[in-house]
């Protein structure tokens, strides 16, 4: 498996923090979130990594055996477009990871481990991080269903939480016959669709096109990064409440 890690945005809701910094190198709990994701993959098993770099691209560190990509649209493109810079088709099972959240090794691991040619993890206990983020849990939540371990829709606005069996955690695993089918799909869009399309609208088009993508369920141990306040809230649940329950860390006693 090679994982392609989505650092390219400059994280606009970040404010200053990102101006003149790429976002994956924001800290927390001791580390860059590249540090942690890197780390991760690599306890998970996955040692071949690339990352898509845009936004203060030069800054942008990482081990010699990460190869860097740059995405040059990274201002006008959405998520899609940086996986493609990658090449994807060249490297067999891909792992796509969100360059703005930290995760278990587990939630990876799971998805190497999946024989199925597209699958995503999705975590039952989202409400319980909503809580501490939004005021109205629906604020910024899609919509996602499954039915016995299958995914039957995603990325609508949600009007209720029976809606949300779950959350997309950023990791979206690809086999060699999947992205084929990403491929095919692809071309049949506009071209300034294909370039703006976000992961949630690819998949929701993949179940329209009736191509099966499959779902584990986790259960916390993941964040993503989307503003200075979730930055700060990680921070200081990282600090005081060790063990809680969207706590990424495998290394830290009582986590």
């Amino acid at each position: 498996m090679h994982a392609v890690v989505l650092a390219a945005g400059c994280g606009s809701r970040m404010g200053r923090l990102t101006r003149r910094r790429p976002k994956a190198l924001l800290r927390l709990a001791g580390h860059s979130l590249l540090d942690w994701q890197l780390a991760a993959l690599q306890a998970a098993g996955i040692s071949q990594v690339s990352v898509v770099a845009g936004h203060a691209a030069p800054l942008l560190r990482w081990p010699t055996q990460v190869k860097c990509v740059v995405n040059t649209d990274w201002a006008g493109s959405g998520p899609i477009a940086s996986l493609r810079c990658a090449r994807p088709e060249t490297l067999g099972t891909v792992l796509l990871v969100y360059g703005d959240g930290v995760f278990h090794p587990a939630l990876a691991q799971a998805l190497r481990d999946s024989s199925a040619d597209i699958a995503i993890t999705v975590d039952r206990r989202w409400q319980e991080l909503w809580a501490l983020r939004f005021a109205d849990v629906l604020a910024d939540a899609e919509s996602l269903r499954r039915r016995d371990g299958w995914l039957t829709e995603i990325g609508a606005r949600a009007d209720s939480a029976a809606a949300i069996e779950a959350q997309f955690t950023g990791l979206v695993r690809f086999s060699a016959q999947g992205w084929q089918q990403v491929q095919q799909l692809l071309v049949q869009l506009e071209p300034q669709q294909q370039r703006r399309l976000d992961t949630t609208g690819l998949l929701a088009l993949l179940l329209a096109s009736g191509i099966p993508i499959a779902t584990i369920d986790v259960d916390g141990r993941w964040c993503e990064v989307d503003s200075a306040r979730d930055l700060a809230l990680y921070r200081l649940l990282a600090r005081r409440s060790p063990g809680w329950s969207h706590d990424w860390r495998w290394d830290v006693p009582g986590a």
